[in-house]
This record gives C-alpha cells, sequence and structure tokens, in this order.
C-alpha cells in the first residue's frame, strides 16, 4: 500500500499555491526576489518538501493578492495535473 505523507486536505492546498502564483503571472525566482529567499524555498514549499507556516502563508497571499480563504477552502476549486 503507498502512503502519502501528506492528508488530501495539504495537497490541494499545495495544488492552490502553485496556481495562485501562476496566475499572479509570477515566476518562481520573481517570488523568491519578493520574499528575499531563494528559489529554492519556493520550489519546496510549492512541492511540500517544506511545510508552509501561516506568516509565510500570509506573505505569500499578498504577493499573489489572493484571501488566506482562497488557500485554505475545504472545496478546493483546483483540478488536479
Amino acid at each position: 500500500m503507498n502512503k502519502s505523507i501528506y492528508t488530501e486536505e495539504y495537497r490541494l492546498f499545495l495544488l492552490r499555491l502553485r496556481k495562485a502564483r501562476s496566475e499572479s503571472g509570477l515566476t518562481q525566482v520573481q517570488v523568491a526576489h519578493l520574499l528575499k529567499r531563494h528559489q529554492s524555498y519556493i520550489s519546496k514549499c510549492e512541492s511540500g518538501e517544506r511545510r508552509i507556516d501561516i506568516i509565510e502563508l500570509m506573505a505569500f497571499a499578498r504577493i499573489y493578492g489572493k484571501n488566506l480563504d482562497y488557500f485554505i477552502q475545504k472545496d478546493s476549486g483546483v483540478s488536479s495535473p
């Protein structure tokens, strides 16, 4: 049995995080620059390799022009790739 370390909710959260960046028209490099981080930080956040705390999520939301609700809504509104 293949067991994931992430819940379905977290998987959907990661999809929303990537979708928000895509909709904003920004690259990982551009977001990293705005956050004063390396591009690898953005990549790790988006892939789930690095967990995001609420303060970091607020920064992403501000950059992407989204409300926090967008990232934590129960109904995903995001289709799986």
